[in-house]
């Protein structure tokens, strides 16, 4: 257990965004090479943009639950509703952890979107930002609750 949380974490430490940094310790297990995984989640990282709306660590787990669980019948009102529970399920476990699945909650940030200009990426921000916490608790539930 944690071999994709450290390998996500990396990532992260890396310069990956957060919702990066999770889909790419799950590339290889979703059959992604890495360019692929990185674009198809590039645009999830600092809540979506940097909207600072849903955690991209929490986008990267729910993609990644429905890449492995999710539904492929429009008109199935059943198999939507098992999944949409299985995401809220999710949802749920980060919460328990991390008290909100918002970005700008998790970061303390005000209301809002933030500039679309990117962090540097500095010894000092590693040390401020806590999002290596929130990667890896993605990484791990998705390895407990998806994987097993």
């Amino acid at each position: 257990m944690g071999i994709y949380a450290d390998k996500a974490v990396n990532n992260f430490k890396m310069g990956y965004n957060c919702a990066q940094s999770v889909f790419l310790a799950f590339a290889e297990e979703l059959g992604f090479d890495k360019d692929t995984a990185l674009k198809l989640s590039s645009s999830f990282g600092g809540g979506m943009g940097r909207l600072r709306e849903v955690c991209g660590a929490v986008t990267s787990m729910f993609a990644i639950a429905g890449l492995k669980e999710g539904y492929t019948e429009p008109d199935n009102d059943e198999t939507k509703t098992k999944h949409y529970t299985r995401i809220q399920a999710l949802a749920e476990k980060f919460k328990n952890k991390h008290d909100t699945i918002i970005c700008r909650e998790l970061l303390d940030l005000p209301q809002g979107a933030d500039t679309p200009i990117p962090s540097k990426r500095t010894e000092a921000y590693y040390q401020e930002r806590p999002c290596e916490h929130f990667i890896r608790s993605a990484a791990e539930i998705i390895e407990q609750e998806i994987l097993n």
